[in-house]
């Protein structure tokens, strides 16, 4: 059975394919910010940091379905990842001077990361179910960090494109003192998530392995 992943993120594209699974890709086209707000005026409130990440991977997932139903039979993948430390949402810092400050601040304390999941069943061609999951890690970085490690870490370019501004599985893997939760999770794709979602909607989890 085929995964179709609505995202052209390389660290989701990594964690399936360590994981056995090579998914064909897809970029979804969608428009966060103005969906986000439409769907909070519709509810009247701000939506929490794990409804926010499983709206935004349903709307990613949706969107392939529509774009690229004609070319799908199989299971549409879509997710999206948010970081919180003090209850602060912290994305991707884009510029070196941001991404050494937050790991300053986030040095020897526990930060959140919620990775919602989105998953459409179109096997055989057509939308057949869908169901969504979010998945929740901590993450605890290292106390004994100097400045000098830090800077060195950003100065690499690593952290400025990612949400966190650090990266588990890869140069800051040193730096991670503590996880609780799946490790997958904190890289943007719980494979535990995935598994479940795809028994609830009927099919076998190693069905999805062609590596």
């Amino acid at each position: 059975m085929r995964l179709y992943l609505a995202s052209t993120s390389p660290a989701r594209l990594s964690v399936l394919r360590g994981a056995g699974i090579e998914p064909i890709c897809f970029s979804p086209e969608v428009d966060e910010d103005a969906a986000v707000a439409a769907r909070e005026a519709e509810l009247g409130r701000s939506l929490s940091a794990p409804e926010f990440t499983e709206y935004l991977g349903r709307l990613k997932a949706e969107d392939v379905v529509r774009r690229h139903g004609h070319e799908i039979d199989g299971l549409v993948l879509g997710g999206d990842s948010m970081f919180l430390l003090d209850g602060e949402i912290l994305g991707k810092p884009h510029e070196p001077e941001v991404a050494l400050a937050r790991a300053k601040h986030h040095r020897g304390r526990t930060g959140v990361l919620h990775s919602g999941h989105w998953l459409i069943d179109c096997t055989g061609g057509e939308v057949r179910g869908a169901a969504g999951s979010v998945d929740t890690a901590e993450v605890e970085l290292s106390a004994d960090l100097t400045d000098e490690e830090l800077a060195a870490y950003v100065a690499t370019g690593e952290p400025l494109e990612l949400a966190g501004g650090f990266a588990i599985d890869g140069l800051a893997g040193a730096f991670i003192e503590r996880i609780e939760g799946a490790p997958s999770c904190v890289i943007g794709l719980s494979l535990p998530a995935l598994r479940r979602l795809v028994i609830e909607l009927g099919h076998s989890y190693p069905a999805l392995w062609n590596r």
